[in-house]
């Protein structure tokens, strides 16, 4: 498993090598080793979830205020198309935003450092996405854009069959950009 530095600050992948012979695959999905060398504190990690969403599903663009909210996201069954938009004023890649494909065929693994928006369409029926998040969830924290701002102008893949209520009800980055005080 080798670590790489994303497309924004503090944004790592990690790339296993998976072994396939005749019986399938085995691959190593998560390494405290690895991980330690590449800057994260691997028992900071508290919670495990896993989401499974049918083909051309949306879901985010989420985020945490106060403290922020890092998470290591793979893609467990099938594939997503994951973003990332930076949403911390003072960073170098503030408002900036990356794409990854994550998939069960290379199980790259996304580490999503505390501020940053993240989301992911379902590229495949269905796809399991698994996270691993460093602190424990409290709703008054919650941030979420809608997945077609028209200011951040992702680009989803596959036409949007499915959003939740909450996402479609979800602020824009203007608003966001306010209650950050930017």
């Amino acid at each position: 498993m080798k670590a790489e530095q994303g497309e924004l600050d503090g944004v790592v992948l990690f790339r296993p090598t998976p072994h396939h012979d005749s019986r399938g695959l085995f691959t190593r999905t998560f390494d405290a080793a690895v991980a330690a060398e590449a800057g994260l504190a691997p028992e900071t990690f508290i919670q495990d979830s896993q989401s499974r969403s049918r083909r051309g599903t949306v879901r985010g663009l989420h985020g945490r205020s106060g403290k922020g909210e890092a998470k290591l996201v793979r893609c467990a069954r099938g594939a997503v198309h994951d973003v990332l938009v930076d949403i911390r004023p003072h960073s170098p890649t503030f408002g900036r935003s990356m794409a990854v494909r994550l998939d069960d065929e290379d199980f790259v693994t996304l580490y999503v450092p505390a501020g940053l928006l993240h989301g992911f369409q379902a590229l495949t029926e269905p796809a399991d996405t698994c996270y691993r998040i460093d602190r424990r969830h409290d709703p008054a924290e919650d941030l979420a854009v809608r997945y077609d701002d028209p200011d951040l102008r992702i680009a989803w893949p596959l036409p949007v069959t499915e959003v939740s209520r909450r996402d479609q009800e979800a602020g824009s980055w203007a608003d966001l950009l306010r209650r950050l005080g930017g």
